[in-house]
């Protein structure tokens, strides 16, 4: 698809869901020439899970729809990398807070590179904006929403007459939820902290109240503000955290400003199943991305995130994961047999967007979206018509383009691949493995993998061999 300019029109428009309000509305950003989405990243002690993955293809999927139609889209997503959870698990592992912080990040950032998502504009840490967090504390001091008890900081909730407008919770019912702890220095049951006291052992900042570490929401209305400015157009997340973080992030940015709105649109995702069950600790059926790639191409893993609609609950299970793979070797497989295709250039008729965009534009209707993008895939198995075929492929790729689904190497999978050229990389691939640089033996193995050649050690050697494919729409 072409991207839009803010001078330009379109017969479609974007519809979301607004938590907000309750309702699918268009989406109208602030200014058409600057558009701003804040989505609550991980909190980075652990690998991320589907619950966490879910998020950020969803939201990445957002971000392309939202890139396809304005000139200009700033999109940040933070890393949360002081808590408690970080804070027990370097004890438990006797790591240094930042080594396990540092860590995880790097994983998060190659796992969802692995899924097809688009790194962020911007990827703050908590961490690094201290500062930030302080001033907006200080600043909710100052008008009356905050106050100072035995070394912390608490936002007053019946300051703010709004609250509860996001979760459609009444204050009268409201009680100190997730990470706040009931205190009885609090001067309302539901006040929450802004900062709290920390022990030496545990990291902490100065600041006028003392050393310590900022409290969970206060953090995400800190870093988009700088970030992105106030107020934003869009901000995301799991359902999960409506109540109470975003309903904080509400409380506390519109405080600080004086009662000017902090956010325009606010989409969160659904849950994730599995085997229709809750994914939980306690039922140890949590699964990791990190485990899944080791064994399921990413791209697999994205189409089965994005083939429930957003906005509800997706069970996984092993049927739904190989039922995707299975459709997108069937995908890329057609790709392949059309790929003589690719030099032609047509543009007639492609002024507006595809048919899986529309779907899209239509509160993120994936699986509308994937529907229409396999009967795409049918019709140009079956068209008879050379302009036909080049159409409905050119609609093909923008569709899995769009989807996050389409990457340039599946086209050469299933091609013919020179055996002189696979006998000199299991050369090289050898000599790698016996200088003990696996690093660069796992390179040339993902390299074959990539041109469809499987590798399977041995004690008599290194097989190989060109996966087939039968294909039928």
């Amino acid at each position: 698809m072409v991207r839009k300019t803010a001078n330009d029109t379109c017969s479609y428009s974007l519809y979301l869901t607004n938590t907000l309000s309750g309702q699918k509305q268009k989406f109208q950003p602030y200014d058409l020439n600057r558009v701003t989405m804040y989505v609550c990243g991980p909190t980075v002690y652990n690998y991320a899970h589907l619950g966490n993955a879910r998020s950020a293809v969803v939201f990445d999927l957002l971000y392309r729809v939202l890139r396809d139609t304005y000139p200009c889209v700033l999109y940040t997503r933070n890393f949360t990398d002081v808590d408690d959870k970080i804070n027990a698990a370097a004890e438990r592992t006797k790591q240094s807070i930042r080594d396990i912080t540092d860590r995880f990040i790097k994983a998060y950032r190659s796992d969802m590179k692995a899924l097809g998502v688009i790194p962020p504009d911007f990827e703050p840490r908590v961490t690094d904006h201290i500062p930030d967090i302080i001033s907006v504390i200080c600043c909710l001091i100052d008008k009356g929403h905050a106050y100072v008890a035995e070394g912390h900081v608490l936002f007053h909730v019946p300051s703010f007459e709004q609250y509860g407008v996001l979760s459609g919770r009444k204050q009268t019912d409201l009680m100190a939820g997730g990470r706040v702890e009931a205190a009885p220095f609090k001067h309302d049951p539901a006040d929450f902290v802004l900062w709290k006291p920390s022990i030496p052992s545990l990291p902490g900042w100065e600041s006028p109240w003392g050393r310590g570490r900022p409290g969970w929401h206060i953090e995400c209305s800190a870093m988009t503000a700088s970030c992105l400015g106030l107020p934003i157009d869009l901000h995301g997340g799991g359902q999960d955290l409506i109540f109470p973080h975003h309903e904080n992030e509400i409380a506390q940015s519109v405080s600080a400003r004086g009662g000017a709105e902090y956010c325009r649109f606010w989409v969160h995702n659904g849950f994730v199943t599995v085997d229709g069950r809750k994914m939980s600790k306690s039922l140890g059926n949590v699964v990791l991305v990190h485990d899944l790639l080791r064994e399921t191409e990413g791209e697999t893993i994205r189409l089965a995130l994005l083939s429930a609609h957003y906005r509800q609950p997706l069970d996984w299970s092993t049927e739904l994961l190989e039922q995707c793979r299975r459709t997108l070797e069937r995908l890329h497989r057609l790709l392949s047999d059309t790929d003589h295709l690719s030099q032609e250039n047509i543009t007639e008729g492609f002024s507006e967007p595809g048919i899986v965009a529309r779907e899209l534009y239509d509160d993120l209707n994936t699986p509308a979206a994937l529907k229409a993008l396999f009967g795409t895939a049918r019709s140009l198995r079956h068209a008879v018509s050379h302009s036909e075929r080049v159409r409905l492929r050119i609609e093909l790729l923008a569709g899995l383009r769009l989807l996050g689904l389409f990457q340039e190497n599946k086209l050469t999978s299933f091609q013919s691949v020179p055996s002189a050229f696979i006998s000199d990389m299991l050369e090289r691939r050898t000599e790698a493995r016996d200088k003990r640089d696996f690093a660069e033996a796992d390179r040339i193995r993902e390299l074959l993998q990539a041109y469809g050649v499987t590798l399977e050690d041995t004690l008599q050697g290194t097989q190989w061999h060109i996966k087939t494919h039968n294909v039928k729409f």
